[in-house]
């Protein structure tokens, strides 16, 4: 059977974000697909008994997008958002068992997102964005100005965020207008009610100067509207907030610090009444926050469960809430894509490298979403090997050859750099490294030192370099990746040396941009929505003065620094053939930094080629038009083929 091709974009599918029932016997999850005429995602809620005695069941329409689909308490009623035709997501309930039609609960001009119901299910709360009226106006010539006076204004993917803030509302069953809970220039997220329904709590920075930094709290509010009160000491980051079942206390998820970046996400428990509080997972040296986001930590009795990074994988763990113990494995999941758990009943989504993401309950399948797809495409698992780096480092990494592998061939090879830098590569379906293994390449990946899914100092190992922090990025991270590429050239003798390319995003495209700024020993290179001017990056991004948790000190502060450390101060040294890949509404590193780049290899007279995406996001590759994605994989086959087929 033949490999995967870059149409094959458009038959992926999955089943994710898992909700039992009550009565733990049915789950509800999303089905998500690529409309055949149209080449638009789309996505419906289905259903399946627990114990697989029926097939699943569609039950919305999924005209366009419909998801989040969450059981009422008594099981009669599934609540999910759903976007139809040009509106924003609104708020919807469906009778659980039918027969019946959804009702629409809400008529907002801005999405719907994150619905919880009240513990009586009598209502639901959620966030929106509030609306701006100058968005109303379609002649950009009439529009007023922004004036803007905070940070963080603008979200890549969301666009401008300043008049367009989450706020917490709520909602009855019986339609009428949605109550807004809180106000004020702030973002208010996560919204989860307590066990008797009197409250709600929620996450938000509504400190002085709150938009300079990256610390939040947790906040309760009364649920009939009020003053918020913070429980929470405003020293780090906090979100995914959930009750515990007497309603005494409340479990969230802490990134401890400001400009102290990556640390990992800590589980603590606080004390409502008294502010005290218990971090549970401190001696697991793991994130709790894996990426991307899954869902909050569920409470289960006496315990919370949670999921973790750890070596390229996502299994969940579950801890005693009173501190008494050690967190503990209880399910090894390799790419997690949701779960959950009700009166001992366990599901989840799972994504392999070879498979889609279907509901599993134990090592028995739900659902086999991707059947007809993997039936007649062959999908390559990876292979781990480890290399060393000059200092002694041992650093994981994997191959993935291609379909139909003959040993006695030579294969060129690319090394894909992911982005972050605090992420990792892991054991789930990754259609980039199908589609250049389909095309004939062997793909070399690896989780070098910055990386998230290992210890904190491993993560925190290119801090700096101002202060005593580390060697900043492009240093030992760097180091890594030149040993796994020289491990694997050593190790598989059917890798053509002659014959590799280099490519990655975002910090992965800094890293390409880097290296063959500091080697020509690849044949070619390709950077994709790359941060390659730091200083400017650090000013113009959405997430403008994060470069100072990473390198200790702000662009005017250490500017020397940032150049010395920024591929655009090394780009007269770069001979490689380089293809730049950029989305033009990127607003996490803005297109500028594609641009610099071109124009200063092409006025050097070097070979380099700029394409350019419209209406497309730093979210391309994942979330971005299927037709855009078809095209960027094109286009990378081409260059590639140019370069290393000759």
């Amino acid at each position: 059977m033949r490999g995967m091709r870059p149409d094959d974009v458009y038959r992926l599918t999955n089943a994710v974000d898992p909700r039992l029932s009550p009565d733990a016997r049915t789950v509800a999850y999303v089905r998500s697909w690529i409309d055949d005429g149209t080449h638009e995602p789309r996505s419906a809620i289905w259903a399946v008994p627990v114990d697989g005695s029926a097939e699943p069941r569609k039950l919305t329409a999924g005209a366009k997008r419909d998801a989040t689909p969450r059981w009422s308490p008594d099981g009669r009623w599934l609540a999910f958002t759903s976007a139809r035709g040009d509106d924003a997501a609104q708020l919807f309930v469906l009778p659980a068992d039918g027969p019946g039609e959804s009702r629409q609960l809400t008529h907002l001009r801005e999405a719907v997102e994150g619905p919880v119901w009240s513990p009586d299910g009598s209502r639901l709360a959620f966030t929106a964005r509030t609306h701006d009226p100058g968005d109303d106006e379609d002649d950009p010539s009439k529009r007023l100005p922004r004036r803007i006076t905070r940070l963080q204004y603008r979200l890549d993917h969301e666009g401008w965020t300043e008049g367009r803030v989450h706020h917490v509302f709520v909602v009855g069953l019986d339609g009428v207008d949605p109550v807004q809970l809180t106000d004020g220039d702030h973002e208010d997220e996560w919204p989860a009610w307590s066990p008797d329904g009197t409250t709600v709590a929620f996450t938000s920075a509504r400190h002085p100067d709150w938009d300079r930094g990256t610390a939040n709290d947790v906040f309760t509010i009364p649920a009939g509207g009020g003053e918020p009160r913070r429980i929470t000491a405003t020293d780090g980051g906090h979100l995914a907030p959930v009750w515990s079942p007497d309603g005494g206390r409340i479990a969230y998820l802490f990134f401890p610090g400001e400009f102290d970046d990556p640390r990992h996400a800590r589980l603590v428990v606080v004390d409502i009444a008294s502010g005290d509080r218990s971090i549970l997972t401190e001696g697991l040296d793991r994130t709790a926050a894996p990426y991307p986001m899954v869902r909050a930590p569920i409470w289960d009795g006496d315990g919370i469960v949670f999921p973790i990074e750890d070596e390229g994988r996502v299994p969940l763990y579950a801890v005693p809430a009173d501190g008494s113990g050690a967190a503990v494995p209880i399910a090894d999941v390799a790419g997690l894509a949701g779960f959950d758990l009700v009166d001992g009943t366990f599901v989840y989504s799972e994504t392999t490298p070879t498979t889609m993401a279907d509901v599993k309950v134990g090592d028995r399948r739900l659902t086999d979403v991707g059947a007809a797809f993997t039936a007649d495409v062959t999908l390559t698992e990876p292979e781990s090997f480890t290399a060393v780096s000059p200092d002694g480092t041992e650093v994981p990494a994997w191959i993935v050859r291609p379909p139909g592998f003959d040993p006695n061939e030579t294969y060129p090879a690319v090394l894909s750099i992911h982005g972050g830098p605090f992420t990792q590569y892991g054991e789930r379906f990754f259609d980039e490294f199908q589609v250049y293994a389909g095309a004939g390449y062997v793909v070399l990946y690896a989780n070098p030192r910055g990386s998230s899914g290992y210890t904190e100092a491993w993560g925190r190992a290119i801090r700096g370099p101002v202060g005593d922090h580390g060697p900043g990025w492009g240093s030992v991270d760097y180091d890594d990746l030149m040993a796994v590429t020289d491990e694997a050239i050593k190790r598989f003798g059917f890798i053509d040396p002659e014959r590799m390319a280099v490519m990655g995003g975002s910090y992965g495209g800094y890293m390409t941009s880097w290296i063959v700024g500091h080697t020509d020993r690849f044949r070619c290179a390709i950077s994709e929505r790359a941060v390659n001017d730091i200083a400017s990056e650090d000013g113009s991004s959405d997430i403008g003065g994060f470069f100072k948790g990473y390198i200790g000190a702000y662009p005017w502060e250490a500017p020397e620094v940032y150049r010395a450390i920024s591929p655009l101060t090394y780009a007269a040294d770069i001979t490689t053939p380089l293809l730049i890949l950029h989305s033009e509404e990127d607003l996490r590193c803005p297109i500028n930094q594609g641009e610099q780049l071109f124009t200063m290899l092409r006025a050097l007279g070097r070979e380099v080629e700029f394409v350019r995406f419209p209406s497309e996001s730093h979210e391309l590759t994942r979330s971005g038009s299927p037709t855009h994605r078809v095209q960027r994989f094109e286009v990378v086959l081409e260059f590639l083929a140019t370069h290393l087929r000759g």
